[in-house]
């Protein structure tokens, strides 16, 4: 059964790398598509794919809560994606007050309309492994404290924590999306560490690793992840369901230094080295999630190994890289 078959669905973040895969894939599922835009990004996947033709837009900014209300009432919408956010850890650092402003006061912002207009049955809010900070222990697991330290870090605490707030008191329909580090083609954000990696080797450089090369994190390839938003969504109105904090990841953390290689080695270049420059800040050296809950509740798992997530991921960079698109 779709359940999504003229489903009204607003996406915040549509044009966004998680976004524009996520709002191509409901709208072949046959949704009605409402995306929030703030700005034209014309090498987003969204317009290079054409799915911004089969949607509708409405251009504003999450700040604007009149403008929220407005598009919740007038196209009756049923769920939310929240997925807008500034999402780059760098740029947090160098500007932390507009990355909050843009995270927590752009939930609040949904959070409150859902609230007032009364009319939303699922809202589901992107947060993030950044949000549990720093702990000793690892894997992250869903109950552990949301104490992030570092600006995007924080922020994504905040919005976390606002979310469970308009559940326990005002029994929104929510659920949160905890996911580890997302990648896949259509992220041009080329400070992050794989599509940085790429362009370097497919342009004759070699890659540069910010950190010592110790760092861990845990990725998820972007069809895992978008199947995993889609999955919670579908699973929201099994009992016991609303006010859920779900973890989504491969669960094979691996070092930064590791991961190059494997890129290395992907791309057949193999005489190419990463060059380490060690002076990364603000960043949690070891990062990785557990996902039983998941698995046991969603019945949720990845499709992609890493090898086989990367080696798409690579070939969709040559073909963009090399078209003359930038």
């Amino acid at each position: 059964m779709n359940i999504w078959k003229d489903k009204n669905v607003l996406i915040t973040g549509c044009t966004g790398f998680v976004g524009s895969w996520l709002t191509d894939s409901l709208i072949k599922k046959g949704a009605n598509v409402v995306g929030l835009v703030r700005d034209i990004l014309p090498h987003s996947l969204l317009y290079m794919n054409g799915a911004i033709n089969r949607m509708n837009v409405v251009y504003g900014s999450l700040k604007d809560y009149h403008l929220i209300e407005r598009v919740l009432v007038e196209y009756d919408i049923d769920t939310i994606f929240h997925l807008a956010a500034q999402a780059l850890v760098g740029v947090a650092n160098k500007s932390p007050v507009n990355t909050f402003k843009s995270n927590i006061l752009g939930t609040w912002n949904i959070l409150e309309a859902c609230r007032n207009t009364k009319l939303v049955k699922k809202i589901i809010v992107a947060s993030s492994d950044k949000a549990y900070g720093e702990h000793k222990k690892l894997p992250y697991k869903e109950d552990f404290n949301l104490q992030g330290r570092h600006p995007y870090d924080a922020s994504k605490t905040c919005a976390d924590i606002l979310s469970q707030t308009y559940y326990y008191t005002y029994n929104l329909p929510i659920n949160i999306v905890r996911c580890g580090n997302i990648y896949g083609g259509g992220d041009l954000n080329f400070n992050r560490i794989i599509p940085d990696t790429i362009r370097s080797i497919i342009n004759g450089g070699n890659p540069v690793i910010r950190s010592d090369g110790t760092y861990i994190r845990d990725y998820i390839y972007i069809k895992d992840a978008v199947s995993a938003y889609i999955t919670l969504a579908e699973y929201m109105d099994k009992e016991g369901m609303k006010g859920e904090a779900f973890n989504f990841g491969a669960e094979r953390p691996i070092t930064v230094l590791k991961l190059v290689e494997n890129i290395i080695k992907i791309s057949g270049k193999t005489g190419i080295k990463p060059k380490i420059i060690n002076n990364a800040t603000g960043e949690i050296k070891n990062q990785y999630l557990s996902c039983e809950k998941s698995r046991k509740v969603l019945k949720w798992s990845p499709k992609y190994t890493l090898d086989k997530g990367l080696a798409e991921t690579y070939i969709w960079y040559k073909k963009y890289l090399t078209s003359g698109a930038l």
